[in-house]
């Protein structure tokens, strides 16, 4: 059993690095291919890819559950959506990931606002330092925010909302069923609104290709499979609690090959974050 957690804990480590390379390789690509392209393309192989895995449980499920997870995957697509024009004109990924780290901390609030489940105590006590955490890393030059930061707050929103929903549609369905068709959705929308926008032409070439076989293969399907695997194992505060090193690899790797310089505020307030995190995880239980 022992051994069974500690091969869970270091899945989800690994999915955890795998998420952070994502960022990078997502920025990559975005700069010679246009991000509907890119959520298309992407998450229709990589669920194609998943494919395997699962599709007798696929196969398996009512109507009614196809739809659910139908729906909660158009959630996830307006996030993904979101989330790409934030990158695309954002020039500090780390930035956006410890924003989008607090869908963790707005998920108690959305479910609230939804469902009636009221916040345990510990979201009112982390809240305020979270709050604080996003002042710190967002505001340097005045009351002034970016836009990007904006859109990766509304991403966060909307990722905080696909958690809320998504708890409630895997009742009786496995995750890795759930991930796939999600994944199928995300790819749909992306080719619906590639529909609509008539995206500009790009040119392939082996630098492109490259970043979206490590978008697509390493940090979403690999990615996405060993977070499932270890999720399974590891009790979910263990899971959540590390699962929230997502930003720090990002942080580690923006700045070794994006060439990005992060001041000593947003570096604080980065940090405050995951702070409030953490405390929210390891507490609120309690």
């Amino acid at each position: 059993m022992k051994t069974d957690e500690l091969r869970g804990k270091l899945f989800l480590l690994l999915a955890t690095m795998l998420a952070a390379v994502g960022w990078i390789a997502s920025k990559l690509v975005i700069l010679d291919m246009p991000g509907e392209v890119f959520i298309a393309a992407r998450f229709l192989i990589a669920s194609l890819i998943l494919l395997p895995f699962c599709y007798r449980q696929i196969f398996a499920l009512r109507f009614k559950q196809i739809a659910a997870l139908c729906g909660v995957g158009i959630v996830l697509a307006a996030s993904i959506e979101v989330w790409v024009h934030a990158i695309t004109i954002s020039s500090t990924l780390s930035e956006g990931a410890f924003i989008m780290s607090l869908a963790m901390i707005i998920a108690p609030f959305i479910s609230w606002l939804l469902f009636k489940v009221r916040p345990n105590r510990m979201f009112w006590i982390t809240l305020p330092i979270a709050c604080i955490g996003i002042m710190l890393l967002t505001i340097t030059t005045g009351w002034e925010v970016d836009n990007s930061q904006w859109f990766f707050l509304f991403s966060s929103a909307l990722l905080s909302l696909h958690f809320v929903l998504n708890k409630r549609v895997l009742t009786n369905i496995k995750p890795l069923t759930s991930i796939c068709v999600q994944l199928f959705m995300v790819g749909m929308v992306g080719c619906m609104i590639m529909a609509v926008v008539a995206p500009a032409q790009f040119e392939l070439n082996g630098h492109l290709l490259f970043w979206f076989a490590v978008s697509t293969v390493i940090a979403t399907s690999v990615r996405y499979l060993l977070q499932t695997v270890g999720q399974f194992s590891v009790k979910i505060e263990t899971a959540s609690l590390i699962m929230i090193l997502e930003p720090i690899w990002t942080l580690i790797l923006s700045m070794s090959f994006l060439n990005e310089v992060v001041e000593m505020q947003k570096l604080i307030g980065g940090g405050v974050i995951l702070l409030s995190l953490f405390i929210y995880i390891k507490y609120s239980n309690k």
